[in-house]
């Protein structure tokens, strides 16, 4: 569900009667809360803002915010914890564990298979289907997801623990998370049962061990290193059984049934079925995002294209690959760029002739947002920044100043319309844009004179003022 970058529609502060609606409407549907923990998600006074948004699929949902942390959100009258909310009540969903490299699959999107589920020794909660459940890793008991049972517990161990388990609607690292204050899960010792289970194996182990200490004598232990591997294979059947989930085809019934490719046992390294040319656009985007994201700073700008393609796009090839754009569809580093441009990545202008230069980048824009690093990149600039500073010698970088604009509260009001709040600090930037949006949707401009604004306005003369103001900064 927030697997990609949603759109925000209004922020507004909840009214007394909504904050009442909404705090009987949790009490219903999470009846297990006592009226303390009711008020910890729904407060009597503290600022409480209903904020409705998009969807990247369209779907209109509404997520209530305590100051800037999303606590509940809605869907279809339907109301929802965020894991935020579920770190705080560990225990208001019945939960169901995974391994933890599973999660990495649940934040892109992916639906959690029944393989990837651990079944201890005491049973699986009982769950009927449609159920809201927690997710939870291994060791810890903090949800890091949330999703809606597609069986009860009985159709799960009726079918083998085989199929799709989960419907997953929100993940810690996701959008949603990401809308917050983005803090790590807290760590939560595991129920007793799970503790009591764990010792109890290891006084039957101790028991056996003195029990047959003779009889071992004469045998051979057991390699640690197969115990190991013996752990690893669940962890890389839950791994493949989520990956299972994109390869799955619907069948005439609306069932999911997979194909013959996925029960035969294919090697771990797959031949990459792309074209050469498909390859290079391929690594010439990566290394463009990885640049653009990790590299290039703001200050740096107006940046040469040649420079930057030197520079930082080269850096950022990964180890024995080489980019080559002539390889590539775009053939030249100009037509990539404008192809860039287009999208609104980017902005190129022509400084001195016969010179491009990158003039302005959305940092802001989905697909730098969403470009993640290769997990084998990051971990060799890793490796490089530890051995530089070993030797202790670390390049001195001047400290980049920007300035910032907080929000009042006889201001706040103009800022509501673009998500802002009392308090905030923005950039020259955001307040301009936030400016221009509210005077945009008051239809505020003059009809003869496009520069000015209507005298009308409760806020006209402070919009004055901040646009005189920021020129001014712009023109420094």
């Amino acid at each position: 569900m927030f697997a990609k970058a949603f759109r925000v529609k209004s922020n507004t502060a909840i009214k007394g009667s909504d904050r009442r609606k909404l705090r009987n409407d949790v009490a219903a549907t999470f009846p297990t809360l006592t009226s303390e923990q009711l008020s910890e998600i729904v407060p009597n006074k503290e600022e409480l803002n209903i904020i409705k948004l998009y969807a990247h699929k369209g779907d209109a949902l509404t997520v209530y915010a305590n100051g800037r942390i999303p606590v509940l959100f809605e869907i279809e009258k339907r109301l929802y914890p965020t894991v935020y909310t579920l770190w705080s009540h560990p225990h208001l969903l019945p939960a169901f564990s995974t391994w933890p490299p599973v999660l990495h699959k649940l934040a892109g999107g992916a639906d959690l298979m029944l393989p990837g589920v651990v079944v201890p020794s005491y049973g699986l909660p009982q769950v009927d289907r449609g159920t809201l459940c927690a997710i939870t890793l291994v060791g810890n008991s903090a949800p890091v997801a949330i999703g809606i049972a597609t069986m009860s517990t009985a159709e799960m161990v009726a079918a083998g623990m085989k199929g799709k388990g989960f419907t997953v609607l929100h993940t810690y690292m996701d959008h949603l998370w990401e809308f917050g204050d983005k803090s790590c899960p807290p760590t939560i010792v595991p129920l007793e049962a799970e503790s009591s289970e764990m010792m109890d194996a290891e006084e039957e182990k101790q028991e056996a061990g003195e029990g047959e200490g003779k009889s071992q004598e004469n045998s051979h232990p057991i390699d640690p290193c197969l115990q190991t591997g013996i752990r690893n294979l669940n962890m890389e059947d839950a791994i493949q059984s989520v990956d299972m989930t994109e390869k799955e085809e619907p069948n005439e019934n609306g069932a999911a049934e997979t194909t013959e490719e996925d029960n035969l046992d294919v090697p771990q390294e797959v031949e990459d079925s792309r074209s050469p040319q498909e390859q290079m656009d391929a690594l010439l985007h990566q290394c463009f995002f990885h640049a653009l994201k990790c590299k290039v700073k703001k200050s740096e700008l107006p940046l040469l294209t040649s420079t930057f393609l030197r520079n930082y796009m080269f850096a950022c090839c990964p180890q024995g690959q080489q980019l080559d754009i002539k390889k590539s569809s775009y053939k030249k580093f100009s037509k990539f760029l404008q192809s860039m441009q287009q999208q609104n990545i980017l902005q190129v202008k022509e400084l001195n002739k016969g010179v491009e230069s990158i003039v302005n980048v959305d940092w802001r824009h989905d697909s730098i947002r969403s470009f993640v690093v290769p997990i084998e990149i990051a971990a060799s600039e890793l490796s490089v920044q530890d051995s530089r500073s070993g030797d202790g010698e670390q390049p001195y970088h001047c400290p980049e100043i920007i300035p910032l604009y907080g929000i009042s509260s006889k201001m706040a009001p103009l800022f509501q319309e673009s998500g802002y709040k009392k308090g905030d600090t923005l950039s020259s930037s955001e307040v301009r844009n936030a400016v221009i949006n509210y005077v945009k949707f008051n239809e505020l401009v003059d009809e003869t004179n496009k520069k000015y604004v209507k005298p009308q306005s409760l806020f006209s003369r402070e919009i004055a003022t901040l646009l005189s103001l920021l020129c001014t900064d712009s023109e420094r």
